[in-house]
Formats: structure tokens, sequence, C-alpha cells
């Protein structure tokens, strides 16, 4: 079995980060991640606020941080991690590729997207139904599309979509947005947009693909029926943590518990990212965050290691 001084779960740009820090520690680090390097960034068109990067697409940030990584020395093994389990003061992470221990953890899986839950959704994804403007909206050029949510992600993605589609609705089931001020001022301002307030969708419909959608005003409690070829939903995420779910607490939205230097409960095991609480859900804070996992859990080695040294 594989042995390593720390093992970071997840290739987003918390565990990128980390484990670059990591292997500039010198210590012997992996990280596991079951798709490609970047995570949700890796599949966004256009990231205008990561420091020092203006200007740059999601792919090549990603790829720039993973080649950064693994020129420091981490190893990067692309498979999905089943489960983790404390063993001795160790951690046995199991994955698809075999088993492996590692004297440290960071946790860093990231988040999945939230679904409607509504009739229609699940048999419709990839056939009009998308999580990912980025990667679908160019199928739908000069068609009407809809977009779900409120947030900055789904008023984001609205303003993309609209370089493709004929008309954008922008369903938000509040009557204001929690997005950032300068991406509300860009949607008012897109002549392509169409807001509906007020609204949910309770249906999705279609044969083979996405016709139409099915709405109820939560106020008037009117029903509408919107004509569409496709709707694209950004209503939050849902912390990736259900690996690490028996090892330390989690808050109501399923975050992990951490402090200033993403130390969890558990002694060497380390969060970053969007699975912890209170994160600010961005790449540059993530970034952060792997960072300072990395640190904290290098120092901890340290430390065990003149314990050890002290017991003989």
């Amino acid at each position: 079995m594989d042995i390593y001084d720390i093992a970071v779960v997840g290739g987003g740009p918390a565990g990128l980060s980390a484990a670059l820090y990591a292997a500039r520690a010198r210590r012997r680090t992996v990280l596991l991640e079951k798709a490609g390097a970047g995570g949700q960034i890796a599949l966004t068109s256009l990231v205008e606020n990561y420091p020092g990067a203006p200007d740059i697409d999601g792919y090549t940030l990603s790829e720039r941080m993973r080649e950064q990584a693994e020129k420091s020395g981490a190893e990067i093994r692309y498979t999905e991690v089943r489960s983790i389990r404390r063993d001795d003061g160790d951690f046995i992470v199991e994955s698809d590729e075999g088993d492996l221990r590692s004297r440290t953890i960071i946790y860093a899986a990231g988040a999945q997207y939230n679904r409607l839950g509504v009739p229609g959704e699940e048999r419709l994804i990839g056939k009009g139904v998308s999580y990912c403007a980025t990667c679908d909206a160019a199928f739908f050029r000069g068609q009407d599309v809809a977009v779900v949510g409120g947030g900055d992600a789904a008023l984001d993605e609205a303003l993309f979509v609209t370089r493709y589609a004929a008309k954008v609705y922008l369903i938000h089931r509040r009557d204001a947005f929690r997005a950032q001020r300068v991406l509300q001022e860009r949607v008012f301002a897109e002549p392509k947009i169409q807001i509906i307030w007020d609204t949910v969708v309770e249906v999705i419909e279609g044969e083979e693909s996405v016709e139409r959608l099915r709405l109820r005003n939560v106020r008037t409690d009117e029903r509408t029926t919107l004509p569409v070829s496709a709707i694209f939903i950004f209503i939050g995420q849902t912390p990736n943590t259900t690996l690490v779910r028996d090892l330390v607490p989690l808050d109501a939205g399923g975050h992990i518990a951490v402090d200033l230097m993403m130390r969890t409960a558990v002694p060497g095991l380390f969060a970053a990212g969007d699975v912890r609480v209170q994160s600010a859900r961005q790449a540059i804070s993530a970034a952060g965050d792997g960072a300072t996992a990395a640190i904290a859990a290098d120092h901890y080695l340290s430390e065990l290691a003149v314990a050890v040294a002290a017991a003989d």
C-alpha cells in the first residue's frame, strides 16, 4: 500500500492549491480527483476576478494550477474516492485504483449543483436540462431558453447564454436578486434577458427534448406555460461531504466545521473550499483555503515528528 504524508481529496482550486503548497513543503503528496482538474471552474467560460489572471477562461486557469502542482512534485491520480477511515492515527483512502495510507487528509471535494426536483427534470437532463451554460449554451443558438436562479452563478450564466440564444427568460422565485450589484446591472441592461419575478418552475415538459415549462407565480398562484428549448438551472450547491460525515461534525447544510487554519475536529483532517462552513464559494478564496490547509498539515506533521522523537 502506498504511503503519503498528505492526501488531497478533490482537484478544484482548493485541492490544487493545497497540493502545490504541500509538495513545496517537501511532503509526499497525492491529489485524488475523479474527473478533470479544476472542478467547476474548469467549465467557466470567463474568469474576471482571479487576481493576476484577468479575463482568463476557467479551463486554462485550471490547467495552469495543475501543471504548477505537478511541477512542484505533487502526484495526481484521476480516480474516485470511495471511503476514508481512520487507522492507527493515519487515514486509509479507498479509491477505484486501490487503497492508500496517508498521515493527513486535506478534504476539498467541492460541491454539486442543486436540482429543482420537478417532473421532467431528470428525464430531460442532457436534452435541454442543463446545469452548465458554458457547456451547453451553444447548442441552442437562435432559440429561446430559460435560466433559473437569482445568485451570482445564475446571472453570470444568463449573460453568457445571451451570446447564443435569441431570448433568455431569467426566472427567480423572489422579487430581488442576491447576486453582486455589477452582475445585476449587466442583466438589467441586456435587451435579450426578460426577468420573470416571484415565479417557480413546476414541470419541465417535452417528448425528446425540452419544449416548455409550466410556471407558477408564488404571489398570485397564477399558472402559465413558457415555450423554451432549454432550461439552465443555478439554484445553489450541496457540499460533497458524504465521505466524511461519519468522521467530522457537519452543519445543517452539510458543511464541515473548521477553525481559521482549516483544521477539523479530527487531528490530521483538514477541509478547504466549498465543503467548509462559511465558504465564500469563489475560486480565489478556495485557493486560499487550500494553501492554509496545506500549511496547517505541514505544521501538524512537524509537531507529530517532534512528539514521536520526544517519546523515544
